[in-house]
């Protein structure tokens, strides 16, 4: 049975994005130092300046919310409970990871869990896929960041291991 009331699925979508920017409120208190602490770390000349993190993410989040409201419009989340379920997990892991690297300043550590965050990123983008299409691609720009943000905290800690131990 679809959802076909006009406010049920405006409340559905308000509900994903919350929940979505609850996740990036979480790693936006880890951040609120992030700019200084990235500006003065040695950097690979090819690292954005931290002034793009804001806007990237943002757009990303929405991305994020409107994929999981797709894929919970095709019968709530009892029919789709295991990909919305490693949404949800995957939201936790990206919110650690600024915690590990900004706050805690545990380069290893975060780099493990970002490439763990990673793998977890492409099963949810697989099974998102498999019930919409859309949802799936929507995920793409996400899993691509991440990707880049891989390497980007791998070089960080190698140039940094004493403020990245």
């Amino acid at each position: 049975m679809r959802n076909s009331s006009v406010s049920k699925q405006v409340l559905g979508l308000a509900a994903w994005l919350a929940v979505t920017f609850i996740a990036a409120a979480v790693g936006a208190i880890a951040s609120v130092n992030a700019g200084s602490f990235y500006t003065q770390l040695v950097q690979p000349a090819w690292a954005p300046p931290a002034s793009v993190f804001g806007p990237v993410w943002t757009v990303l989040y929405i991305m994020m919310g409107v994929a999981a409201w797709l894929v919970w419009r095709i019968d709530g989340y009892r029919a789709a409970s295991g990909a919305l379920a490693l949404f949800l997990v995957q939201l936790v892991l990206n919110s650690l990871w600024t915690w590990l690297f900004f706050v805690w300043h545990l380069g290893a550590l975060a780099l493990a869990e970002i490439l763990l965050l990673w793998l977890l990123i492409v099963a949810n983008l697989v099974a998102f896929y498999r019930l919409r299409a859309l949802a799936g691609w929507l995920l793409l720009p996400y899993l691509l960041w991440v990707s880049f943000a891989s390497v980007l905290t791998c070089a960080m800690w190698q140039l940094n291991p004493g403020t990245l131990g």
